[in-house]
């Protein structure tokens, strides 16, 4: 084996292992229900992404939690909430170099009748 190839050999392993362990955590995923009356209530979801260099594994925390809210098929849903953190405002910039973001969504499904 030549010198220079010895040399980056582990950091080629190392980053190959970085971006598969990236890839396996940036698909997580929550969801519950509370059921308030027989046919609505509210949701919680969260979801999980990693982010290298501006790009979202395997997607966008907010796209991930709003996806599984989606695939629960329920009636009249309505989101109320979204908050993403880690969140820098104007430095938000600084997150997109590397970063695990966490999305949190709630709202509200169903037909909660007249009071």
């Amino acid at each position: 084996m030549s010198l220079p190839a010895a040399i980056f050999a582990p950091v080629v392993k190392r980053l190959a292992t970085a971006l598969l362990l990236a890839q396996l955590l940036g698909a997580c995923g929550s969801i519950s229900f509370q059921r308030q009356t027989e046919d609505s209530g509210t949701f919680h979801a969260t979801g999980w992404a990693v982010t290298l260099f501006s790009v979202d594994l395997p997607k966008s925390a907010t796209n991930i939690a709003r996806e599984n809210i989606s695939d629960a098929d329920l009636p009249n849903m309505e989101v109320q909430s979204v908050k993403l953190r880690p969140y820098l405002g104007e430095f938000d910039w600084l997150l997109d170099l590397i970063c695990i973001r966490r999305a949190s969504v709630e709202g509200t499904w169903g037909f909660a009748g007249v009071d």
